[in-house]
């Protein structure tokens, strides 16, 4: 495979703060011939790295353009096509620290080098075939992956089960593809290449493992970006309490004072895998109060975009009439979230036995920390449905990989209808290409620079 070597560019690769290395990386054309002008191998052995083999560290100073050391350091050499980019590239460890790094670059810059936009490298990994789309995504998913279950799905990625998946799917409709494509050269004739049967199963099938694809995609965005869970109730139902015993410390300022939480905190935690995106809201109630009613206003908001809405009830007041309609037409606003009700302050005793059919319920004193792991239980139960988190689970985790499959689908159904209409062969044709680029806009067989401009803006500078 040819490589095309672009200019060279230079990043920190590692994160900006103080630690014992740091790396500074460069990639692109002519990198060798900018590091045997800013790094002086330790020795008195003439050394160069244009002669320097692959996958090979050495021990010297890097230097500015006077000569004058910058830092000491270890540089090492990634032969083209046999590095991460498939460039030449040239690594630099140098001493952590927010100075000592950005002198090195800026030494790097000025000897040639541009600063590398953010997920440049990664790009340039895509661009020369040295991983596909999905495996580049999944790079970024890896690196800001908050639960094990996450990390795993993006590890999969990276490993290229998704892409072997979609190459299967892709060749089974490539080759469906050709058959008709060679039918319509040889339309004079009235040849079928392919009868319809058998193409009508091969439909059904493909329909079938986009569907599995697609379907999985609620379990995949529930791991990669949580369940966004509204803690609501009216005010002193414990909301503010709860959310720092689920933290675990002490995140939200808590008292006896109804109304102390005028403004929504939110905060993450994952329970065996599963991520949630704690909001904790306002109370719940008429007020007067112009401060309180923009923070009531934003709660609302909150409930409408959650995918778990968590009511307390004060267990240990009796339950009015007023709160039961609360919490129905609560469950009515956001009809496609599910609800839990937890009855808190039990350890205050209990005086509202509320059970409601079609609601699911827990009781727990958030203060004494009962009932806790029977809510995390529950919470979790709802949040997964009846998916589970498996160890080799293969599952889309981003957007617009479901997207790209919902339009495969469509265009699948479409070409499905043509043939049951007896349609000429090159409207079916038609809706089959459609399918296959749509796949293949995944993996980047078929894609546009805004596409990858999106998707690479979202990675951090030096990966």
């Amino acid at each position: 495979m040819s490589v095309v070597q672009q200019e060279p560019i230079a990043a920190i690769a590692t994160a900006v703060g103080e630690s014992a290395i740091a790396i500074v990386r460069m990639s692109g054309a002519g990198v060798l011939n900018i590091a045997d002008k800013v790094f002086r191998k330790a020795g008195k052995k003439p050394f160069s790295f244009l002669n320097a083999p692959s996958h090979t560290a050495h021990y010297g100073y890097v230097v500015d353009s006077r000569g004058e050391w910058v830092d000491e350091a270890m540089a090492i050499v990634y032969r083209s096509p046999r590095s991460f980019t498939m460039e030449d590239v040239v690594e630099f460890n140098c001493h952590g620290g927010v100075v000592a790094t950005q002198t090195v670059l800026e030494t790097l810059l000025d000897a040639g080098c541009r600063l590398a936009q953010a997920g440049e490298f990664t790009r340039r990994a895509f661009l020369n075939g040295r991983i596909d789309l999905v495996q580049a995504e999944a790079i970024g998913e890896m690196i800001h992956a908050k639960t094990h279950a996450a990390y795993r799905a993006a590890l999969a990625h990276l490993k290229g089960d998704l892409s072997k998946k979609l190459s299967a799917l892709r060749d089974d409709l490539l080759n469906a593809c050709a058959m008709l494509e060679l039918e319509l050269d040889f339309s004079e004739e009235d040849v079928e290449f392919q009868s319809r049967d058998e193409l009508r199963a091969k439909m059904r099938e493909l329909k079938s493992n986009l569907i599995e694809l697609a379907d999985s995609f609620k379990l995949g965005k529930l791991v990669q970006e949580g369940a966004k869970t509204a803690i609501v109730g009216k005010p002193n139902a414990g909301k503010s309490t709860l959310l720092n015993a689920l933290l675990g410390k002490e995140r939200a300022i808590v008292s006896d004072v109804a109304g102390t939480t005028r403004d929504y905190i939110e905060e993450s935690f994952a329970i065996d895998g599963v991520l949630f995106k704690l909001i904790d809201t306002a109370g719940l109630r008429p007020t007067l109060d112009q401060i309180e009613s923009e923070g009531i206003r934003r709660s609302y908001e909150k409930i409408e975009e959650a995918d778990l809405i968590l009511y307390l009830v004060d267990a240990s007041t009796p339950v009015d009439a007023d709160e039961i309609n609360a919490i129905r037409a609560l469950k009515e606003r956001n009809p496609d979230a599910k609800f839990l009700l937890a009855l808190n302050k039990i350890d205050k005793g209990v005086k509202a036995e509320l059970s409601l059919a079609d609601i699911e319920t827990v009781k727990i004193s958030a203060l004494a920390r009962e009932g806790i792991a029977d809510l995390k239980r529950k919470m979790k139960a709802l949040a997964l449905g009846a998916a589970t988190l498996s160890e080799g689970s293969l599952m889309l985790t981003s957007l617009r990989h479901y997207e790209a499959i919902r339009n495969a689908l469509q265009s699948l159904e479409q070409a499905e209808t043509q043939l049951r209409l007896n349609a000429p062969t090159e409207l079916i044709a038609f809706d089959l290409r459609d399918a296959l680029n749509h796949i293949g806009a995944i993996t980047g067989q078929v894609t546009t620079d805004d596409v990858l401009n999106l998707i690479f803006s979202r990675f951090c500078i030096g990966k």
